[in-house]
Formats: structure tokens, C-alpha cells, sequence
């Protein structure tokens, strides 16, 4: 069992996930191809509120089932950082192995 989370395999994941919304049509993507520097939320994000909380759920979903990891990316302490942890895949990513238990 691994004892860190690698935080490539979740940028992978993000992006992997975050094209199956946009093949759904749960999100647009605009033409964009999705990488570790998307902007996901804010000013220049692809996401509005709707499109980011679906691809919360979905990677938080995507974390469990192909990585056995358990968190929640939606809480206070996401939504008090000083730099959000919406911003990019690569922050997104960041945050959750951040929250990933030591395995």
C-alpha cells in the first residue's frame, strides 16, 4: 500500500473526470482541452458554481472508487483558504492529497 498520495495520478484523474462531464454535457468546455493548468473557477475558469459542484462530486467519487481515497473537497476549510483550491486542476489536486490520509 502506498504511503503518499501522488498528486500526478489525481491531476490525471481530475482531468480524465472533468472530460467525461464535458462529454455529457454536464459541463462546457468551451473547445478546451483540459491539463494540470485549467482554470477551473473564477474570472477566466471553464466552470460556473453549477459546473464546479458537479465536478466535486464527481472527483471526490472518482478518488474513492479508483484510488480507495476518502475526502471531502467541498468544506469550511476549502472555503477559507486564502488561495482557493478551485482555481486550477493543479490546485485542485493539491488540496485533495493534501486531505488523503498517510497510507
Amino acid at each position: 500500500m502506498e504511503t503518499t498520495v501522488d498528486e500526478t495520478r489525481i491531476v490525471e484523474l481530475i482531468v480524465r473526470t472533468l472530460r467525461a462531464l464535458g462529454e455529457e454535457g454536464v459541463v462546457d468546455l468551451d473547445g478546451v482541452e483540459p491539463t494540470a493548468t485549467t482554470d477551473l473557477f473564477g474570472a477566466e475558469g471553464l466552470l460556473d458554481s453549477i459546473g464546479l459542484v458537479s465536478l466535486v462530486v464527481a472527483v471526490e467519487e472518482a478518488l474513492d472508487d479508483e484510488l480507495g481515497i476518502r475526502v471531502g473537497l467541498a468544506d469550511d476549510r476549502a472555503l477559507s483558504q486564502r488561495h482557493s483550491p478551485y482555481r486550477t486542476v493543479s490546485s485542485l489536486a493539491g488540496y485533495a492529497a493534501g486531505l488523503a490520509p498517510a497510507g
